[in-house]
């Protein structure tokens, strides 16, 4: 099975306590990439592979923002080896898009009106007990 993508410089340390759970993600990734996508919607066949990436990370951001399990040089180097994603990350560190589910849920060029995407409506803005769904990723509202 091969491993996390890497670059030829060494991990830091720590790295070996993080990789058995991004090993997993990336199992997970290669599954989803290859899974049928006969009877789905274009866009609903990418869903899965939105939902690992988020998971992916957020669990880098996790282990470093919230934990403090591991150490800045491993963090870097794991935003320079593009295992966790700098610009969603940057998104989470400024408020109101502490739960954003992808990039382009605020991308306005992505959508028919120049607005952000249904699922950054809050839900008590929403009508009750109408079921909301990006068309994007599959969000079901990461505004809170």
């Amino acid at each position: 099975m091969p491993k996390v993508r890497r670059s030829r410089k060494p991990p830091p340390d720590g790295w070996e306590l993080i990789e058995p759970t991004l090993e997993e993600l990336e199992q997970k990734m290669r599954e989803a990439e290859t899974e049928p996508h006969e009877g789905k919607r274009i866009t609903e066949s990418l869903w899965p592979i939105f939902k690992i990436h988020h998971q992916k990370t957020r669990y880098i951001y996790d282990l470093f923002y919230r934990r403090k399990a591991i150490s800045r040089e491993l963090y870097d180097y794991c935003l320079k080896e593009k295992i966790a994603d700098i610009n969603l990350i940057a998104k989470w560190k400024k408020s109101g898009y502490e739960n954003l589910c992808c990039l382009r849920c605020i991308q306005t060029r992505d959508t028919n009106f120049g607005t952000n995407c249904i699922c950054r409506v809050p839900k008590s803005k929403l009508e009750e007990g109408r079921i909301v769904e990006c068309v994007h990723c599959g969000c079901r509202g990461c505004s809170g």
